[in-house]
This record gives structure tokens, sequence and C-alpha cells, in this order.
């Protein structure tokens, strides 16, 4: 049951993500003369929602990697173990679920680079 609901709660927060993200990247580009002029309440709230797009971006994916790095790194002590041979293999996988943090940080700088 708590499964479930972790992975239909994750499934929430990543269509906020991208629905805020998305949002993010609709805005029109504006020259520094209208934005010098005219500062609103919505662009102020855009930028808000742009900020925790990039926090969530970072945050999550920074959670799913501590997730994943977690079951890979129990199971290589575990191979390691019995066969010290594959160390190497091990490191690997362990390299490639500490890369979705990375994902999210370029996709937050990307957020970012829109507000």
């Amino acid at each position: 049951m708590l499964k479930k609901f972790m992975i239909v709660l994750g499934i929430l927060i990543l269509g906020i993500t991208l629905m805020t993200g998305l949002k993010v990247y609709a805005t029109t580009p504006q020259t520094a003369q209208t934005i010098a002029e005219d500062t609103t309440t919505a662009e102020k709230t855009n930028n808000g929602v742009g900020l925790i797009a990039a926090a969530l971006a970072i945050g999550l994916s920074a959670i799913g990697s501590g997730i994943a790095v977690a079951v890979v790194a129990s199971s290589a002590v575990g191979a390691i173990s019995e066969n010290p041979s594959l160390l190497g293999k091990t490191v690997i996988f362990a390299g490639l679920a500490e890369g979705i943090a990375i994902y999210g940080l370029i996709i937050a700088i990307m957020i970012l680079s829109k507000i």
C-alpha cells in the first residue's frame, strides 16, 4: 500500500514539475525596456513558479539518485564480497545511478536561464 502511494505521489510531483516548467518556457521574451517599465504581479508569479520548478527538478532528481545509489551500492557490496573481480562493473552501475542527479541539475539550469 505504501509503495503504491509513493508511486502515485511521485507521478503527481513529476506532473506538477513538468507543468510548471512548461509554463516557464511558454512565457514570451521581453526587451529590457519593457521589463523596466512594467513589472507586474504576473511576472513575479512566473519567476516564483520557475524557481519552484527548478527546486523540484533538483530535489526530486537528488532523491531518486539517492534511492538508486542505495540499491546499487548494497547489491554491489554483496556481489563484490562473493567475487572481487566484479568491482569495475559495479562502479559503472553506481555512476549511472548518480547521473540522475546531474540530469536534474541540467534541467534546473535550463529553467533558471528562462526566468
